[in-house]
């Protein structure tokens, strides 16, 4: 059973694979190649009987089909006599119901393909949804986007050409079949001299296969250089750095293209020589049967038309499988992503969340990031609508503390609990969603106004009256009125028509649209200037006491007026309590102040 088992995950693991998409679909679609293949061999069966009439046969002799001659055996059974006038009868007959059968068979094919791509798609985005935030932060950002772009592209085509060979391998079986029924010895030659010429395809399909991998693996690489030119564009044209970084872009493009070229040589390789390898084989075998082995040239004929089709399909098989290894590296890149990525899956409880009641509290929390320690020995209560802000020196630990309690990160030991529960009970996406999270590059998408707010919501009555809520909440209704179209303003690629303080009233206004119960602001303020800080603390300030706020922070300006300060130091909380009883008691935190003129 191992053994099988081996020898399925061997040859058969694309089948396979195609298979948990596709399931008993992909019979039907065989099961119509294999109908059509048959259609056409009883069709150029036809041709013995034909030449037989050639050379004035008046009685068609039935033994000279070799084992096929059941099928005139059948024939005469229904009393028909085989004149020429039906023998042609019988031949469009077969080539009518074969294009029939291929016709529903290239439609079903389509309709495959669609599904499976459909599928595949689908899949990836919703195994993405569900991977956690700490394998998404250390997963290659290149990979990803190549994954579900260019090699989703790619792993179509490898569907196709697979399935091509797939379905031209049945026919070169059915067309050699239907030869070894009429010429056992001709069909056995034919099929030594096949073998041999196939160790040559071989070669070049390990080569291919190994081009493709490379390929896709610098595919992986640019992607990921992309992503960073564009996201660093105005740091690296303003120090001079562009051309530096676009030498290196140019080096792996020259990288890609080499693999391409190679993939291209095979193939032209295999493409030229093909034809020519399997005429001498054809013309030798003839040789070898009639001046050899004795045999007569009509069943001979018929056997090299069947040959002439299996090889020829033969030829189309390995055409498409050498342009299944072009892109085998994609498929197997997927099919190694989809399990890394459902190695990865977030945990999640059961249980729904509605509403924050009373309070956040985490207990004895520990967390650490590749062995290294970020948190130790947390414990904290955040009362429903309190204020706390988190202040620190860099690499103190806010950003991570902020993530446990948004759920985003889970603790190695201890407890992060919502209202009693511990977030590990809680279904996260029922509980994220009564979250808001404004960091300190505002999150714009590349749309109107209103659509940044209200995340493509319906215009409707209810949804425009809410939209002019948190307008004011954030305090945009002055911006707006500047604007020709007002709230079906394009933002552009990122906001790039925007100011930072725009940006971030834009940010707490999608966030307060949502209904929220909790509000997280990371370093909101700290890239703006001081009288955007000005505008966007009030703002902040104003929505105290309606929503549970926490605020990490550098600028101690923006946190004034909160609740409650968390002083946090080396992974600690070392002090925490009021702006003006921090100022007053602890030194650290006053001293901090004073460097920042407060």
């Amino acid at each position: 059973m191992d053994q099988i088992k081996n020898l399925i995950k061997k040859y058969f693991s694309n089948f396979v694979y195609f298979y948990h998409f596709l399931h008993s679909k992909i019979f039907v679609s065989i099961g119509l190649s294999i109908i059509m293949s048959v259609l056409d061999a009883f069709g150029l069966s036809m041709f013995l009987p034909l030449l037989q009439m050639v050379d004035d046969a008046t009685v068609i002799d039935p033994t000279s089909m070799g084992n096929l001659h059941f099928l005139i055996d059948g024939i005469e059974a229904l009393g028909i006599q085989l004149t020429l006038g039906f023998v042609l009868l019988f031949m469009i007959l077969f080539f009518v119901f074969k294009g029939i059968i291929a016709y529903f068979g290239m439609i079903y094919s389509i309709i495959l393909q669609q599904f499976f791509i459909k599928k595949i798609r689908i899949d990836l985005i919703n195994a993405l949804n569900q991977i956690s935030f700490k394998s998404f932060i250390s997963s290659h950002a290149g990979r990803i986007q190549n994954t579900l772009s260019g090699e989703v592209s790619r792993v179509t085509q490898a569907y196709d050409t697979y399935f091509a060979a797939f379905q031209h391998g049945i026919m070169v079986l059915v067309y050699i079949g239907f030869a070894f029924f009429i010429n056992v010895q001709f069909a056995i030659l034919v099929s030594i001299g096949g073998i041999v010429t196939n160790l040559l395809f071989k070669a070049i399909y390990k080569h291919t296969k190994i081009a493709s991998r490379k390929l896709t693996f610098s595919n992986n690489i640019y992607q990921g250089q992309i992503i960073q030119y564009v996201g660093n564009f105005k740091y690296l044209r303003s120090t001079g750095m562009v051309s530096k970084y676009s030498n290196m872009l140019k080096s792996t493009v020259d990288k890609i293209e080499s693999s391409r070229k190679k993939i291209g040589v095979l193939a032209s390789i295999g493409s030229a020589t093909r034809e020519p390898l399997l005429i001498i084989v054809v013309a030798l075998v003839i040789f070898i049967q009639t001046k050899m082995l004795g045999g007569e040239m009509g069943t001979i004929l018929i056997s090299l038309l069947f040959f002439y089709r299996a090889l020829n399909a033969l030829a189309y098989m390995q055409q498409q499988w050498n342009s299944f290894m072009s892109v085998s590296g994609s498929l197997e890149n997927m099919q190694n992503f989809q399990k890394e990525i459902e190695g990865e899956y977030e945990e999640n409880g059961k249980l729904d969340f509605n509403r924050l009641e009373y309070s956040i509290e985490l207990r004895d929390v520990n967390f650490s990031y590749e062995n290294t320690s970020i948190l130790k020995d947390i414990n904290l209560i955040i009362p429903k609508n309190q204020s706390i802000a988190f202040v620190g020196e860099s690499g103190s630990g806010k950003t991570t503390l902020v993530n446990l309690i948004s759920g985003l990160l889970l603790v190695d030991n201890g407890y992060v609990c919502v209202d009693g529960l511990s977030i590990k009970e809680i279904n996260k996406p029922s509980y994220q969603k009564r979250i808001g999270y404004i960091t300190q590059e505002p999150v714009i998408f590349n749309d109107t106004i209103f659509n940044n707010v209200t995340f493509w919501a319906d215009p409707s009555k209810e949804n425009q009256q809410r939209f002019e809520k948190v307008i004011q909440q954030a305090s945009l209704e002055t911006f707006l009125k500047t604007l020709p179209d007002g709230k079906e303003t394009e933002l552009g690629n990122n906001g790039i028509n925007l100011s930072g303080g725009q940006k971030q009233r834009i940010s707490i206004a999608r966030e307060l649209f949502k209904d929220i119960d909790i509000l997280i602001m990371d370093e909101a303020t700290s890239a703006l200037d001081s009288e955007t800080e000005l505008e966007i603390r009030n703002s902040i300030d104003s929505l105290q006491g309606q929503y549970t706020l926490l605020i990490v922070a550098h600028r101690l300006s923006s946190i004034r007026n909160v609740d409650r300060v968390i002083f946090m130091n080396n992974g600690r909380i070392e002090e925490e309590g009021n702006f003006l009883t921090l100022m007053e008691k602890y030194p650290r935190f006053k001293k901090m102040a004073e460097l920042q003129r407060l």
